[in-house]
């Protein structure tokens, strides 16, 4: 009798504890590389809090930032695994598909007006279902920023002034391309690795939106901070492997509030730009303005080899230009 009242309550507990694991919430695992306070933290909490207010019991995002989950390449990997579930791919996305380079040309997009025109006539309908043949679902396009380069060398005014220095630039051929065309040494790298690097002297310099080299503390590594604004990073909200195992209710919720999101990431994007272009002036970081006409003029090469070596590269080229006049 005692033997049958203890399997009748080791049944009971295993009832319970299924019961209780079939009750938790998925968790949604939303990696990134950026660092407390940056453009990617402030819009992935922000859409995490959104979410799931949304989602309640059914799933749950968390964020890992600073690449807790891996750089921007092993982030990719990992959402093709589907060990994440979403991750803010931005320069990177040029290593699944050539197209995407179309934002790697340098003073493309003239505003953030300019970039929400591109993202709903270009992304969306042209680039958005190229990563999904790739095995990449984007649910939505954000902002990695504007931007800009620093150096310990010498403040840089034209493309000359760059000549010899050892540049850090994220994963992604066209960037290397363009910062040897104005005559650095670019070399790739990935985030979490830049300021030790230039802490050491293994790099020179680098280049990054205010939003990504404020909260990384380039400022404290680097003298000089040269305003070439040469290109504007969309970050696209994209999900892997594990997509298509969510509940559709949940994925529902998580696309909705992804372009829920879109107009947000913009106005917290230049709120930044106010704001933390003066802290790195307080910061003892000396600013300067450039000769932009010297840079475009240098970047014409770039916009030759893309139409040339991209399929559809020169119409991505113009369709994005198109937009951009009269904004």
């Amino acid at each position: 009798m005692i033997r049958i009242t203890r399997i009748v309550s080791a049944i009971a507990g295993t009832l319970l504890l299924a019961a209780s694991a079939a009750a938790a919430p998925i968790e949604i695992k939303l990696g990134h590389v950026g660092e407390p306070g940056s453009l990617f933290d402030q819009t992935s909490q922000e859409f995490a809090k959104r979410a799931n207010a949304k989602l309640g019991d059914k799933a749950h995002v968390t964020v890992y930032g600073s690449s807790q989950l891996g750089g921007d390449t092993e982030l990719l990997k990992k959402l093709k695994l589907g060990t994440v579930d979403l991750a803010l791919p931005s320069t990177v996305m040029t290593t699944v598909a050539p197209e995407f380079g179309v934002f790697e040309m340098p003073y493309l997009v003239k505003d953030r007006d300019h970039a929400a025109k591109i993202r709903d006539a270009v992304i969306t309908p042209v680039l958005v279902p190229i990563a999904k043949e790739k095995g990449y679902e984007i649910i939505g396009v954000w902002e990695n920023g504007i931007r800009h380069v620093t150096n310990n060398t010498r403040p840089v005014n034209k493309p000359e002034d760059l000549k010899g220095i050892k540049l850090r630039v994220p994963q992604g051929v066209w960037r290397v391309r363009m910062f040897q065309a104005y005559g650095a040494t670019p070399s790739p790298m990935a985030l979490s690795e830049v300021f030790v690097a230039l802490q050491t002297g293994v790099m020179d310099g680098q280049e990054n939106p205010l939003a990504q080299i404020y909260p990384s503390r380039f400022q404290e590594v680097q003298k000089y901070l040269s305003m070439t604004g040469h290109v504007y990073t969309p970050a696209y909200v994209t999900a892997g492997r594990s997509w298509s195992k969510l509940p559709p209710d949940v994925q529902k919720t998580l696309a909705e509030t992804a372009v829920e999101m879109q107009p947000v990431a913009l106005e917290i994007a230049g709120k930044l730009d106010d704001e933390l272009l003066g802290k790195l002036k307080e910061a003892g970081m000396q600013v300067n303005e450039v000769d932009k006409a010297a840079f475009i003029e240098a970047s014409k090469p770039v916009y030759e080899e893309f139409a040339k070596e991209v399929p559809g590269g020169q119409k991505l080229v113009d369709d994005s230009l198109a937009l951009g006049k009269g904004s």
